[in-house]
């Protein structure tokens, strides 16, 4: 390696030119050919126009025109739905191959002590400022105590009640 003689910058320059220049050359030719093809097509399935002057002649032409192009349309839809069959099996085939190449190697994730503010903090940006103290934003409720609940809590001792309803017993026996 140490014995290779490296090259000069003005020979390295006078290559890249040389091979641009050429490279030049094969676009613009590439280009008269692709135009010359354009225009052979174009002869060839669009012939100049001569127009008739009775009107079943026209009526003729207009529908010879319209065939063409039903048929013209016919032709760019059955190669636009080729097209997408085909990108379709490439995408298919890149999933095969990403799927053959084998399961990635998922790295280890660190743990991060971040309190919720922090991490929303960061997340939204310093603009923001989130509080996560939930229990400030709820409202105040007081419970009202209603007097039927009071008396069926406060009922007493249960041997009064029964005594009570034992004379009620008896009232309906006699």
């Amino acid at each position: 390696m140490a014995t290779e003689k490296r090259m000069s910058s003005s020979r390295k320059h006078s290559l890249k030119s040389c091979m641009l220049a050429v490279a030049k050359d094969l676009l613009d030719a590439e280009a008269v050919v692709k135009v010359g093809e354009r225009e052979k097509y174009l002869a060839d399935k669009c012939p100049p126009l001569e127009l008739p002057y009775s009107k079943d002649e026209l009526m003729e032409l207009c529908k010879k025109l319209h065939q063409q192009v039903d048929d013209g349309e016919e032709e760019r839809y059955s190669i636009e739905f080729k097209l997408n069959m085909v990108v379709n099996e490439v995408r298919d085939l890149n999933i095969k191959i990403i799927d053959l190449r084998g399961k990635f190697k998922r790295p280890k994730l660190k743990k991060v002590r971040m309190s919720a503010d922090a991490m929303l903090k960061a997340l939204l940006g310093s603009k923001h400022t989130v509080n996560m103290d939930l229990r400030s934003n709820l409202k105040q409720v007081k419970k009202e105590v209603k007097e039927e609940d009071k008396q069926l809590r406060d009922v007493g001792d249960w041997r009064k009640n029964i005594e009570d309803k034992s004379d009620r017993k008896k009232m309906f026996d006699s």
